[in-house]
Formats: structure tokens, C-alpha cells, sequence
């Protein structure tokens, strides 16, 4: 096993002895915890990709659900910020359809939601989204998916899921992550007062170290 599988096994299993050795800042940080991509994915992303999922192209109507902001931080566990990363979101529509050709369920699309985005996070690790709070869909709690993409390193997965959500204590995905650990995955929908946006929530995401720049270059 070359050292990169091995410190990426033992990151994933929850740091161990790789994540005794960082400075105690860090041990005050927990990684937050990563989940599938899920069958959804965007087959071919559209072409008016940006980090408003509520509009879309040369439409001017606006998506259909409570319009939310959702905003946070992208940070490696010893809290530096992670400058000019990709991060996307993805999600059902109000209705709870995908934008997506293996989503058949007999319910309309709605045409004004964008249902993918993403954005760079800027000198300070800060990322922002307009879409909407998740609905559930068939089999699941409300969930936004969410993948941070840095350079040289296999993308990082999870899935957001909302503070106070009847169905999360049913949803197999946020019951297979331990207990302690699923606050982690909650993001908190609150009120605010926009001219748009009907609520806002915050999500950081907590990284293990860059293994580039652990070790300088990447072997396979």
C-alpha cells in the first residue's frame, strides 16, 4: 500500500494517529463526514452553471419552494481556509424531481430551477448559494448534495442535511453516520429578511490535510 492509500485510509477512518500529530487547533476541528455522490449527479452539467440554482437562463420566472442562501466556510482541520476551490451543490426541485434523465417519476420538473451550481471560494475559504430548502424525496429526508473539488485530490462528498427534519431520524444515509457525528451534516434554515431569500443557513466544510501537499506529489 503506497503512503498515500494508507494516510487516506487513515483519514477516512477518522484520523487515528495521522491526526494526533497537528497542532491542537486542529484536534479541536472534526472532519466533516463524507456520503455517496448518489445516482443523480449531473449527467452534463448546464451550461448556465453559477451559484444561483433559483434562475435559470432566459427564463424570468424564479424556482418554485422557500428561496434560501446558503453559505459557509471550506477549511482543512487545522482551520486554514481553502482559497479558490470549486464547490458544488445539487438537489431536487420543489416537486422533488431531479434535473436528471434517470429521475422517471411521474411529477412535473419545474422549469425555473437550475438544480446544480457551483462557485470558488474566495480568499478566506468563503462559498455562497441561492437555492432552495430541500424537499423530501421518495425514500429520502430533504438533502442538498455537495462536492468540494481541490486540485490533485479526489473530489470530497457529503450531503447537507436540515436541522429539525422529521424524516432524518428514518433516512438510511444520516443514520449509517455514528451518531456523534451527524450534527456535522445539519444545516440550520432560519428566517431572514431579503428581498428574495425567505431563509439562510450556514455550512462549513472541515477537510483532512491536501495529501499534495503532505507529500508533493501524488502516488498512485
Amino acid at each position: 500500500m503506497s503512503r498515500y492509500s494508507y494516510l487516506r485510509r487513515r483519514l477516512l477512518l477518522g484520523g487515528g494517529a495521522a491526526l494526533l500529530s497537528l497542532p491542537l487547533a486542529a484536534a479541536q476541528r472534526v472532519l466533516t463526514p463524507g456520503q455517496a455522490t448518489g445516482p443523480f449527479y449531473p449527467v452534463i452539467p448546464p451550461l448556465h452553471k453559477d451559484n444561483d440554482l433559483t434562475q435559470v437562463e432566459g427564463r424570468p420566472g424564479r424556482a418554485a419552494g422557500q428561496i434560501s442562501d446558503l453559505s459557509g466556510q471550506v477549511m482543512e482541520v487545522d482551520g486554514r481556509p481553502l482559497a479558490g476551490v470549486r464547490v458544488e451543490i445539487w438537489q431536487c426541485d420543489a416537486n422533488g424531481r431531479y434535473r436528471h434523465p434517470r429521475d422517471r417519476q411521474p411529477v412535473a420538473e419545474d422549469p425555473n430551477f437550475q438544480g446544480f451550481g457551483h462557485t470558488i471560494t474566495d480568499e478566506e475559504g468563503r462559498y455562497r448559494f441561492r437555492t432552495i430548502r430541500p424537499v423530501p424525496y421518495p425514500g429520502r429526508t430533504p438533502h442538498i448534495h455537495a462536492a468540494v473539488f481541490r486540485e490533485g485530490d479526489e473530489p470530497f462528498v457529503t450531503q447537507i442535511y436540515v436541522v429539525g427534519e422529521p424524516l432524518n431520524e428514518n433516512d438510511m444515509l444520516f443514520r449509517r453516520v455514528p451518531e456523534h457525528l451527524r450534527p456535522l451534516l445539519l444545516a440550520d434554515f432560519q428566517p431572514v429578511e431579503d428581498p428574495v431569500a425567505q431563509l439562510a443557513a450556514s455550512f462549513d466544510f472541515v477537510l483532512s490535510p491536501s495529501l499534495v501537499g503532505l507529500f508533493g506529489t501524488r502516488t498512485a
